[in-house]
């Protein structure tokens, strides 16, 4: 006898069930990645952010990002402005979780500026290997020379006595006898100033008595007080 044939509509049950389990594990899988995915990036923020932020020029090899002259759209024309029409920036890589909600702008902002230690955050400067096209490195060095420091010219109001004393600490370094003197000779009494004449005739009794002539300074004052009585007496 021959075996009975399979019926086909059994055949095409049993081909549906296994798609009906494949299509089922394959959605877990995308439900899984989506809830993972959603729960780092946007409950734990676990993802690393880059970005361009203001560098030292001094100290720093900065990227140098300059205008375009022939350009007319906002942001990359020139506008005469040499602090808006060069930027020196570096690139900070930062984890996200671990910059604070303010504005990048804001001077108290820390949002691109790595903690000491700090994991998943660094700072990456310019060099002949990662420099985009049309942008070049600064040298700190070649810098300072072609922009040397301005010096300090603000000057003192006359009744500012503590901006005085700062300029004087300034032009005068302690220990520097040489200096001191000659400001010392620079400033003169006035004829009906007794005080200041008393404290010069002193200072110069100190400097010609020498420290080991315990006479010196009797003799003088001796001699002194002899030419006073003498003024006196007709």
């Amino acid at each position: 006898m021959d075996n009975p044939e399979t019926p086909k509509e059994n055949q095409n049950i049993t081909l549906d069930r296994k798609s009906k389990i494949l299509f089922v594990v394959i959605g877990l899988l995308i439900i899984g990645s989506v809830a993972v995915t959603f729960w780092r990036y946007m409950v734990k923020r676990d993802y690393i952010v880059q970005a361009q932020t203001d560098c030292d020029p001094t100290t720093e090899n900065c990227f140098i990002w300059e205008c375009d002259p022939a350009s007319t759209v906002e942001g990359e024309a020139c506008t005469g402005d040499e602090e808006t029409d060069i930027w020196y920036y570096k690139i900070v890589h930062r984890n996200a979780k671990n910059i604070p909600l303010c504005d990048p702008n804001d001077e108290n902002c820390t949002a691109l500026v790595c903690d000491p230690d700090e994991k998943d955050c660094s700072e990456e400067l310019c060099s002949e290997s990662n420099v985009p096209e049309g942008e070049t490195c600064n040298d700190p060095e070649q810098y300072l020379i072609d922009n040397p420091p301005e010096e300090d010219t603000t000057e003192c109001a006359e009744d500012d006595e503590e901006c005085l004393a700062e300029q004087e600490a300034v032009e005068c370094e302690e220990g520097d006898e040489e200096c001191l003197s000659e400001e010392a000779a620079d400033e003169e009494c006035a004829p009906d100033d007794q005080e200041c004449l008393d404290a010069q005739d002193s200072e110069d009794t100190e400097e010609t008595c020498a420290p080991d002539d315990p006479t010196c300074g009797q003799t003088q004052d001796s001699g002194t007080s002899s030419d006073s009585s003498d003024s006196t007496n007709p």
